[in-house]
């Protein structure tokens, strides 16, 4: 989803580990610019406010402005990105130029509505197998999320990515089969963990000495 985000950006002339560690020491981040068939550009950017747009609501499908200062002016997407192990900051971005006219293929979130029936009325369990699922489309038409009715699922009864309701530009390109939620019977959930807890873990032969001497009473037959 494009989104009225403008992040300034600075051109790095020089590239190494020791002007990466400058850069992040001047309060920025090394990124590099690339697509829509035009030459790749490495830049500093503010990492604050990467981030903030990577937890935000629409995430990594959200289409934002990068302003590279005496340069270009175009829509990007955050496609890639580096994070420190332990502080968990950025500390390096793939930035994906956008050509608006073009479709392209996001993962999208997908969330359930409603009560079942087979929850409220058979006592089954609602159970969560896919929570997004693929579509391609024009980048203005990128959906925050799906929205999935499970109100009228009974127990055994499914929805599929099918079930997704696509708009516009939108076509599906997960597998329509994928399930996204079912309802099952909350004893045959406990059947099968039973069956688990009490699965016999398998034996694992023990490793015998290389070179058994013989028996005594096998020595006194040879001789």
């Amino acid at each position: 989803m494009r989104k009225d985000i403008t992040v300034a950006a600075e051109v790095r002339t020089s590239r190494g580990k020791n002007e990466a560690r400058r850069t992040r020491v001047a309060g920025n981040i090394p990124a590099v610019v690339y697509g829509a068939f035009q030459d790749p550009v490495s830049v500093a950017v503010n990492p604050k406010e990467l981030s903030k747009i990577i937890r935000s609501n629409t995430g990594l499908n959200t289409i934002f402005t990068l302003a590279v200062t005496g340069g270009e002016s175009t829509p990007v997407m955050v496609v890639d990105r580096q994070v420190d192990p332990i502080k968990g900051t950025l500390l390096h971005a793939d930035l994906k130029r956008i050509d608006l006219t073009k479709r392209i293929r996001v993962t999208v979130p997908v969330v359930t509505q409603g009560e079942p029936a087979g929850v409220k009325v058979q006592g089954g369990l609602l159970e969560i197998i896919s929570r997004s699922v693929e579509i391609e489309c024009l980048p203005d038409e990128i959906p925050d999320v799906f929205t999935i009715n499970v109100a009228d699922l009974m127990i055994g009864q499914s929805k599929r990515a099918s079930d997704v309701q696509v708009s516009g530009s939108m076509k599906l390109v997960s597998d329509p089969q994928t399930v996204i939620a079912h309802i099952v019977s909350i004893r045959a959930e406990e059947a099968a963990t039973t069956e688990a807890a009490a699965a016999p873990e398998p034996e694992v032969a023990k490793k015998g000495k290389k070179d058994e001497e013989p028996a005594a009473d096998d020595k006194a037959k040879k001789k």
